[in-house]
């Protein structure tokens, strides 16, 4: 059976990955996956096989699920203050179900 939970997605550089995923634990995220990102934006467009850039400026993307919406907020909030001030990042939320709803709360007996 599926369960309701909230998905958070973080595209940014590769250089602040280490205190974003900070940022995660520390709000209660339980896990996450990271991609190589790459595509057009306001900024243009930005390669995910950067050949010949330092591996640190290219993009990533992080997806985070967790089954509480406020520490999906809580994650979005921090790491826009933290970082979308100096560095390069977007970040946008979605609804989604999920089987195994205990992966994805921070007390595995909720």
């Amino acid at each position: 059976m599926a369960h309701r939970a909230k998905k958070i997605v973080i595209i940014t550089e590769k250089l602040i990955l280490p205190g974003v995923a900070q940022i995660i634990e520390r709000c209660g995220g339980t896990g996450y996956t990271v991609v190589a990102a790459g595509g057009k934006g306001r900024r243009n467009l930005r390669p995910a096989d950067r050949l010949g850039i330092v591996d640190e400026f290219t993009n990533v993307k992080v997806e985070v699920i967790t089954s509480s919406e406020a520490v999906a907020n809580r994650i979005a909030d921090e790491v826009a203050a933290q970082y979308f001030a100096d560095y390069s990042g977007i970040t946008y939320m979605e609804d989604v179900e999920v089987l195994r709803p205990r992966k994805f709360a921070k007390d595995p007996e909720a």
